[in-house]
């Protein structure tokens, strides 16, 4: 499904192709056709599973949209919440708030427990923001959902089921990432690191989840302190 979506999007380009190309880091023109093909694949192998799960991956995969068309290249929510902070709300800071809703939400439905429900949605908008910060270079991101997300092959039921669409959907998209063809983008990075926190959600309980949501916030903390000292170099 993701490399059909991929083709579609190639050859047809809604809009026009300039609205589908960016430069990537070594100045080298490639499409964003891999960022929707790969959330949508991953939001409907998500929603087969349990809705709250389909919806987390749809919701961070439109957050993630948003700020790819809206192009603004500040990267990490301190410089986001700085902005904020001086008045004007940035497309990042429309992405962090909308993606931690709809982790709260998903987590809300996916268990039974309040505190469960928040964990569970930090985790999921955690896990979302780390793959996008990790998508810097080609297969990074992607090769992280696959790295992080193997051992819950192992697992039987839900969890089992939504690790495997998340890697799924991750790697159709690897081989033309790492040949520079196409990238995934916030849309795509975002939707996949959903997925894979939908997965660890469905696979643990509460000391589980309060380990994996203090990994998440961890190295997102680390991240974009890596990314102002890099901004600062």
């Amino acid at each position: 499904m993701t490399r059909a979506g991929v083709a579609v999007l190639r050859r047809t380009a809604p809009g026009g192709r300039a609205r589908w190309e960016r430069r990537n880091y070594a100045g080298r023109t490639v499409g964003m056709y891999a960022g929707p093909a790969s959330a949508a694949a991953a939001a409907v192998g998500a929603a087969r599973v349990h809705p709250g799960a389909g919806l987390a991956v749809l919701a961070a995969g439109v957050c993630g949209a948003y700020d790819d068309v809206a192009g603004d290249h500040r990267r990490g929510f301190r410089a986001h919440l700085g902005a904020l902070r001086d008045g004007e709300v940035t497309s990042g800071a429309v992405k962090l708030f909308g993606m931690s809703a709809a982790g709260l939400v998903a987590g809300a439905l996916m268990k039974e427990r309040p505190v469960d429900k928040v964990l569970a949605g930090v985790v999921i908008a955690g896990a979302a923001h780390v793959v996008n910060l990790l998508d810097v270079r080609p297969g990074r991101a992607v090769g992280a959902v696959l790295a992080l997300g193997a051992p819950g092959l192992l697992r039987k039921g839900p969890g089992g089921e939504l690790t495997a669409a998340a890697m799924g959907a991750a790697a159709a998209v690897l081989p033309d990432d790492l040949g520079e063809r196409v990238m995934i983008g916030d849309t795509g990075a975002h939707a996949l690191g959903a997925a894979l926190g939908t997965a660890v959600v469905a696979c643990n309980r509460r000391a589980g989840l309060l380990a994996h949501a203090v990994a998440v916030v961890a190295a997102a903390v680390y991240g974009d302190r890596v990314t102002a000292w890099a901004r600062a170099l």
